[in-house]
């Protein structure tokens, strides 16, 4: 049965990758919080950085509403979900707003605009532009029809220049101006390898987020903003039928600290529906396991960043490196596979010593190495997918494996580029891609019943995937 939600929202995209979409969106939600408002946010895409800084603002976690990793009932659903108690609920876009899948718009800002029927804000970084500034406005509201464009946001904006543009543009296009955001020095966010510096990192994040929010309370129309998210449509969606939760609450450890931050939060929620207890721990501080741990997730993150203070921890270590190897079921993805290895290079190019759960060297590239998303096929059996079965995930790294594994094939959507990935057994998933458990709740339920069976002491099925 369909369910309808109300929930008043807005989508903030941007016409290009760097045109200010997590500066914007992170002044307006402390504007609305400052307004006395309960807000909720959401990002497109995959991403783990934009969220941080979400919730950094807020105090509470941002959703990911992705196309390709769920569908649009599950996207539907989860923005309902997080929308639940809050007077409006503001979703950061994915790099130009139509830019999807290969040359497409699946899986772009402009398709989850469509499928949850959410109004969007266009920024535009009109720096040393003037009419053309109009002509890029028009050509994203006339591209695609209905374009879900409601107004436009100028970046980079001087206050004396600002009146000029918002005329052309609002004379050229019909589309109202809703402000302008002027450059802040003081307000930017630092950025580094993989993106931007998580929010946890900026020391004066809060003095750079009150800064923007004291300009923009002075140049944007947040009336005209919140009447449009206030006019959203109800979303309508088919909830998940989710697997019974096992009784037994085993503990999941999950790795949690400056080294291992990337985690879908909406997967965490999934874990703990279906039974699972998850705790975090601090590879980088934390001497040994939390009591009772029966499974163990190793997220992405900068443990390269941190390898020294990683490979000083020896205690953790060797729990770590025994507790694999008596078959304690691991999920190890991006920065937690790198951790199994037994060497991690820094960025200075030392290498230090890591878990050795995976044989050989984990080492950095020059650039960054399989991006994006990737659909991966199972080879054989392991632990969270039969032969042949597939699980969405995506990939984005710039250190690599001397053994990434073979355990699953991995491709591209729509090309012909593939290769082999991951390290599996029955107990162990060790790989760069990054899965979704949220949209894989089958993968996900045995994982946890992987963990009941190893807290009660059963044999560990290894099945056919070999380190």
């Amino acid at each position: 049965m369909a369910i309808r939600a109300e929930a008043p929202r807005i989508i903030v995209a941007g016409t290009a990758s760097g045109s200010g979409k997590t500066t914007f969106t992170c002044g307006l939600l402390q504007v609305l919080k400052d307004a006395g408002l309960s807000v909720a946010a959401g990002k497109v895409g995959p991403d783990f950085i934009d969220p941080t800084f979400h919730e950094r603002v807020l105090g509470v976690p941002s959703r990911n509403l992705d196309l390709f990793l769920g569908n649009a009932d599950l996207v539907c659903e989860l923005l309902a979900e997080g929308a639940k108690g809050a007077d409006v609920t503001v979703i950061e876009g994915v790099m130009g707003y139509y830019d999807g899948i290969a040359l497409g718009t699946d899986a772009s800002s402009y398709d989850v605009a469509c499928v949850t029927k959410s109004p969007v804000i266009l920024v535009v970084d009109a720096r040393a532009r003037s009419l053309s500034v109009a002509a890029e406005v028009a050509g994203f509201a006339r591209f695609r029809s209905p374009s879900q464009v409601v107004g436009v946001v100028l970046n980079r904006v001087s206050a004396a220049r600002y009146p000029l543009l918002k005329e052309a543009v609002e004379r050229e296009t019909g589309l109202p101006v809703f402000g302008f955001m002027p450059p802040i020095e003081e307000a930017s966010l630092p950025s580094r390898h993989l993106g931007l510096v998580r929010a946890e990192e900026i020391a004066d994040f809060r003095t750079r987020i009150d800064a923007l929010a004291e300009t923009l309370r002075t140049t944007l129309d947040v009336e005209a903003i919140l009447a449009h998210a206030r006019g959203a449509q109800p979303l309508v969606y088919r909830p998940r039928e989710l697997p019974e939760p096992v009784p037994d609450k085993p503990v999941i450890a999950v790795a949690h600290d400056d080294a291992f931050s990337f985690y879908y939060r909406d997967s965490l929620d999934l874990l703990e529906r279906l039974g699972a207890h998850v705790v975090p721990f601090s590879p980088l501080r934390d001497q040994e396991l939390p009591t009772g741990t029966c499974g163990l997730y190793l997220g992405g993150g900068y443990p390269e960043l941190h390898a020294r203070e990683l490979g000083a921890n020896a205690a953790l270590r060797t729990q770590l490196r025994v507790a694999i190897a008596s078959g304690m079921p691991t999920i190890a993805e991006c920065g937690g596979f790198l951790y199994l290895h037994e060497t991690l290079e820094d960025m200075q190019g030392q290498d230090w010593p890591m878990v050795g759960a995976v044989t050989g060297r984990a080492f950095r590239t020059e650039r960054l190495g399989r991006f994006g998303y990737v659909t991966l096929e199972a080879c054989g059996e392991s632990l969270l997918a039969h032969k042949g079965e597939r699980l969405a995930a995506h990939e984005f790294h710039y250190w690599e494996s001397e053994h990434p594994g073979n355990a699953f094939h991995a491709r591209k959507p729509q090309s012909e580029r593939s290769w082999d990935c991951v390290q599996a057994t029955g107990t162990l998933y060790a790989g760069f891609p990054h899965l979704y458990l949220c949209g894989s709740p089958v993968a996900a339920k045995r994982f946890v019943d992987a963990c009941v069976a190893y807290g009660l002491g059963a044999p560990a099925d290894m099945g056919e995937g070999a380190w």
